[in-house]
């Protein structure tokens, strides 16, 4: 009955779900202010509860960050290449990156494509597909192409270069230039030079990505290993870490969390979706349909749409090694402000998949109830709690309290305060494995970097309230507002200097 109706009243339904989120964040974000009058107790224990489930987090990060760490100290040095040769058919395996660009810079190509060439598999099982807009300058696009070439040509089994035109129905996006570029892929490797289409992975790579050099020696084992090759997606850890050091610290703060929150995120099999940089099987990502050219977020979307079309027996699996990306940064302090406002806005606009996931949920019973639940769970925590968890987190009942300070004045209204600061007092304590960690991974401090200012950084995480209210609650909100008013976001590309 309800795929009934939802499928006759699609439209409808389609901006019920749009409004759902910003619904959803905007009530829970306001419920203090006004429950402080009406229902103050609840509001307290509601608060209380979010807390508590806050050190939860915080101490599951810390111990998945850890487990993390292990795991990558091992492939990262790890001889991958030697173990692919028990596979009888290893060398059928093809894996190809395609490198979506936009205006980047050419020593941003060179050094993501550098990192590739220095990969320990052979790179006669490697090509690059250098995905390009026409909408780029014909003259940039053609120097940047003739130097590559001339350093790289002879590297790779393939150096492809693609230009894609947008046309009617398709927005400007990485999703449509990708499409593109991987469908171009198959009919010339598939179908003209006619390799197995069994055999070749995709990876979705920006300009400015950096492999560890085990990587694709280390997905070609994990491709051949696993029987389920072609119902799933590989996810190694984001780090922005590229540079970290040239970043202000208002900004390194958000950077240096999100690196580690995507370390601590690969052995949680229960959420983890591939995002950012990722591969899958070429069959599988045809069986698909590709990415939607139609739509902004392309890596939960091409996740779930592959889930819902194979009935929910898709999975990902972590490759346990850093890929190391640029944080957003400009050419002035405000302009990196703005330039990383602007790149999580985007990210949060992810959000928008929501209402075709709700409604795939809703209308696919034959995938099994548990997995689609839980499935739709991460999705809506992941997006609807983005904007809320400041609010709760750092004001908590402070202002509440300060508005109704009849409240503060009762036992609830001044033990819920001081039990929720110790609370979150204890739950800082996770931050410094968090620190410990991000000092492993990021790069060595620069020689321009003064010494004085590296002891200090620690410091800097009491910028913490300040950077998440800007680069996490207001562009969190954002998104869900506009999705609400039907304001619909247009893509802008993260700029790279």
């Amino acid at each position: 009955m309800i795929r009934k109706f939802i499928l006759n009243h699609e439209r409808g339904v389609q901006r019920l779900l749009e409004i759902l989120p910003g619904f959803v964040s905007w009530n829970i974000i306001l419920f203090p202010y006004w429950g402080i009058f009406v229902i103050p107790n609840a509001v307290a224990y509601f608060i209380l509860a979010y807390n508590v489930y806050w050190f939860y987090q915080s101490a599951t990060i810390a111990v998945t960050s850890y487990i993390s760490h292990i795991r990558i100290q091992a492939s990262m040095i790890y001889k991958w290449e030697e173990d692919i040769k028990s596979f009888p058919d290893y060398k059928k395996v093809h894996n190809v990156v395609i490198v979506t660009t936009y205006k980047e810079p050419l020593h941003t190509l060179t050094r993501t494509i550098q990192s590739i060439a220095d990969q320990t598999l052979s790179k006669k099982q490697i090509s690059i597909v250098l995905a390009m807009e026409a909408k780029e300058p014909e003259k940039d696009r053609k120097d940047k192409v003739e130097k590559l070439k001339n350093h790289f040509g002879d590297t790779f089994e393939n150096l492809f270069v693609t230009v894609h035109n947008l046309v009617q129905g398709e927005v400007v996006g990485k999703a449509s230039n990708e499409r593109f570029a991987a469908m171009w892929v198959k009919k010339e490797l598939v179908d003209n030079q006619k390799m197995d289409i069994n055999y070749i992975t995709i990876t979705s790579c920006d300009a400015d990505h950096v492999y560890h050099p085990n990587h694709f020696a280390c997905l070609t084992y994990k491709f051949l290993d696993n029987p389920k090759r072609h119902k799933m997606f590989w996810q190694p850890a984001i780090m922005f870490y590229n540079n970290i050091w040239e970043l202000p610290a208002i900004t390194r703060v958000p950077n240096t969390l999100g690196s580690i929150w995507n370390l601590s995120q690969l052995p949680r099999k229960d959420r983890l979706i591939n995002a950012q940089n990722y591969a899958l099987s070429l069959k599988l990502l045809h069986n698909t349909g590709y990415w939607d050219a139609d739509k902004i977020p392309e890596d939960w979307g091409i996740f779930f749409k592959a889930y819902f079309k194979n009935g929910g027996d898709v999975e990902v699996e972590p490759i346990y090694l850093p890929v190391k990306v640029d944080a957003a940064q400009s050419t002035s302090f405000f302009k990196t402000l703005q330039n990383q406002y602007e790149q999580y806005k985007r990210w949060a606009w992810g959000v928008s998949d929501d209402p075709w996931i709700i409604r795939q949920y809703l209308t696919n019973p034959d995938i099994p109830f548990w997995s689609r639940t839980m499935r739709l769970i991460t999705v809506m925590w992941a997006h609807f709690l983005w904007p809320v968890n400041w609010f709760i987190i750092t004001i908590g009942l402070t202002l509440p309290t300060i508005i109704n300070p009849a409240f503060g004045r009762t036992t609830l209204g001044y033990m819920v305060p001081k039990i929720s600061s110790f609370i979150l007092t204890v739950a800082l304590l996770f931050l410094v494995v968090m620190i410990i960690f991000d000092n492993i991974y990021k790069p060595k401090r620069p020689k321009e970097f003064p010494l004085w200012r590296a002891l200090l950084t620690p410091f800097e995480y009491i910028l913490m309230p300040v950077a998440g209210f800007f680069f996490s609650a207001l562009p969190g909100l954002d998104a869900h507002t506009r999705l609400m008013l039907g304001k619909y976001l247009e893509y802008r590309v993260t700029e790279k200097v």
